[in-house]
């Protein structure tokens, strides 16, 4: 940690990672993406259509705003306020999704779409704080902390969630009587697991930064500048596009490959869920130790390779052994490619424009959430169902971001970092 740095102020950092953590497993993942196809809009063949389009919309707008609100944290010392503001919508938006019924369907998309631009907002405003944390010797270990404390969020928050399902459906109650006490639930947990950060966690001290301009104008200033100044955080951003492309299909359709391919149950699928998360866990805490130790790029593409390995694994497995080892092996691998992702990002970010870097960082990873798993979807129905070939292909994100990582100077991003004017942090 950096001199002035305590302990409880990095706990609290990753206790944020513990609260918003909570909501993508419940309310992305699990139970009320599957709440709405099945029951809010039941009966309509669309309704897998309208909310992965009212997803791919709030990332859109997360992608085209959080560059300019990056930009204005740094100049206004204002990533508290950011935190604080889209934790409150996020919390708000998830416990009005405990008011959808069934046929509420535009209130439905409107408040997922509404909690998701809060959480993605959220998510790359508390990333920015993370060089003001760690020393940069230390960027793999810290952020490795903040992503495992987030698995077991996750999985707090979906043990909570099955307890509350399980004991409704033992007294015969439908889904619509029980899925608004869970998003309820965790609406709570996001809001109770968040407080520490805003209790403890200090605004970053990274100086003037520079003036804010338009949305649009501040995208492509940024994009520009990068390809000027710092070329290899440029091909930083592009590989984590890659290969968080291949991770957002797993996310978003390991249930779905489960199901259809493997002919899972629900249990069988929450206990895939649950050993996803605790593989991730452990990867993330343990391999930022190995990350600060081997060197960040290294260690990048030693996960890229497992991720590979793992693609091939899932899309040739036949029996459930070898299924259930491509699990443990992608709960491994996203735990470690996600953390050492944002390591990487926060020590080649200038020390005075953490926010706006870190917006970059989030540009690319929610360009990801809308590729990935919308490539998969195209090449399942363009092979009649074959869910195996469009495994396969998702393999095709972890090779480019690999091909992409050999072409990344580390060494040369830090100089780039520390030249005058960046007012960066010294060189690991």
């Amino acid at each position: 940690m950096r001199p002035g740095v305590g302990r409880r102020e990095v706990w609290s950092w990753a206790m944020y990672d513990f609260a918003n953590s909570g909501y993508t497993t419940v309310v992305l993942t699990t139970v009320f993406n599957a709440y709405f196809v099945g029951v809010v809009a039941a009966g309509k063949s669309w309704g897998t259509l309208a909310l992965t389009a009212a997803l791919s919309l709030s990332y859109l707008v997360v992608m085209l705003s959080m560059p300019g609100l990056g930009a204005r944290a740094d100049a206004r010392a204002g990533h508290r306020r950011l935190l604080f503001a889209s934790t409150a919508g996020c919390v708000l938006a998830t416990a009005m999704l405990a008011s959808v019924a069934p046929g509420d369907i535009v209130w439905g998309l409107l408040w997922l779409a509404l909690s998701n631009v809060c959480y993605c907002i959220g998510e790359s405003a508390v990333a920015s704080f993370l060089p003001g944390l760690a020393r940069p010797e230390a960027m793999g270990r810290v952020s490795g902390w903040g992503w495992s404390f987030g698995y077991f969020g996750g999985m707090l928050a979906l043990g909570l969630a099955l307890w509350v399902a399980a004991a409704a459906e033992s007294d015969g109650l439908p889904a619509q009587a029980y899925v608004p006490w869970i998003m309820g639930l965790t609406a709570v947990l996001f809001a109770a697991a968040a407080l520490p950060a805003f209790l403890w966690l200090r605004e970053p001290a990274t100086g003037a930064g520079r003036p804010p301009v338009a949305m649009l104008a501040q995208l492509r200033a940024a994009w520009r500048e990068t390809r000027r100044d710092f070329p290899d955080f440029r091909r930083l951003l592009l590989c984590i596009a890659c290969y968080q492309a291949g991770i957002a299909v797993v996310i978003t359709l390991s249930a779905v490959y489960a199901t259809e391919v493997m002919g899972f149950g629900m249990q069988q699928t929450m206990l895939l869920v649950f050993l996803v998360n605790i593989g991730a866990a452990v990867g993330a805490f343990g391999f930022g130790y190995l990350q600060d130790r081997i060197g960040h790029r290294k260690a990048l593409a030693l996960t890229l390779l497992g991720w590979i390995a793992m693609v091939l694994l899932a899309a040739s497995a036949r029996s459930l052994p070898l299924f259930w080892s491509a699990a443990a092996l992608a709960g491994l691998c996203m735990g470690t490619s996600q953390s050492a992702g944002r390591a990487m990002v926060g020590v080649l970010a200038p020390a005075s424009r953490p926010a706006e870097f870190f917006a970059l960082w989030t540009f690319a990873v929610q360009l990801a959430a809308v590729v990935g798993p919308l490539s998969y979807g195209v090449l399942v129905w363009a092979t009649a169902g074959n869910h195996r070939a469009a495994l396969l292909a998702t393999g095709l994100f972890f090779l480019a971001g690999l091909a992409l990582l050999g072409r990344l100077d580390f060494a040369r991003g830090i100089r780039a970092r520390d030249e005058p004017g960046h007012r960066s942090v010294p060189a690991d």
